[in-house]
């Protein structure tokens, strides 16, 4: 799975953890999603960083949805390729988090996750509508505004995931968090720089 972290990815919002009576059993609660998540004795991974994949499931699915709203609302070309990278990019990842699920036997979220399940920096049905109400250049900026806002919360789950003990050390959860930093925080760059060169209202 190591390989395939580190080929394919070019991280979720640890929500409440209740710890029962074994230290290897917790109940995890993500808004809209609620699953008991045992960790077996001398797992190298915790409760958190299961958490984490679950949340980052439903973000990244959110990303595709609004990142397949560009050609379709006349978003201009800079953008829909931007938008085309960050579509292909996190369906890649989102299959790599549901096989690492799977294969530690986790509930693995499908991409309709990001309907029920509330994450740092996803956007709230109001902002989705403006969204989908844009055209043009009112899209060009609507896109890149909520896109910038959607992966800074990206990095905030990456900061909540390694501010719990423990947590982010299991070498594939490590590859993938960190490059959701290098990654994201680059596109956040360029995001900033296009939107800088829109034509003001």
């Amino acid at each position: 799975m190591t390989a395939s972290f580190r080929a394919l990815i070019a991280t979720a919002f640890g929500a409440l953890t209740l710890v029962l009576g074994h230290p290897d059993q917790a109940l995890a609660q993500h808004a809209g999603m609620h699953h008991n998540i045992v960790v077996p004795a001398g797992a190298n991974y915790t409760v958190a960083d299961v958490e984490f994949m679950q949340g980052m499931i439903a973000h990244h699915a959110q990303a595709i949805h609004m990142s397949r709203m560009a050609e379709a609302h006349k978003a201009n070309p800079r953008v829909v390729k931007l938008a085309t990278k960050i579509d292909q990019s996190q369906v890649a990842e989102i299959r790599i988090m549901q096989g690492w699920l799977v294969d530690n036997g986790q509930f693995a979220p499908d991409t309709s996750s990001w309907r029920t399940m509330t994450m740092p920096g996803m956007l709230t049905e109001p902002q989705l509508k403006a969204l989908d109400a844009a055209t043009s250049i009112d899209f060009d900026r609507e896109f890149l505004t909520l896109m910038i806002q959607h992966h800074e919360g990206a990095l905030q789950m990456v900061k909540d995931l390694f501010a719990k003990p423990g947590a982010g050390q299991e070498i594939d959860v490590n590859v993938f968090a960190n490059d959701v930093v290098t990654v994201q925080t680059a596109e956040i760059g360029a995001m900033r720089q296009m939107l800088s060169q829109l034509p003001v209202r």
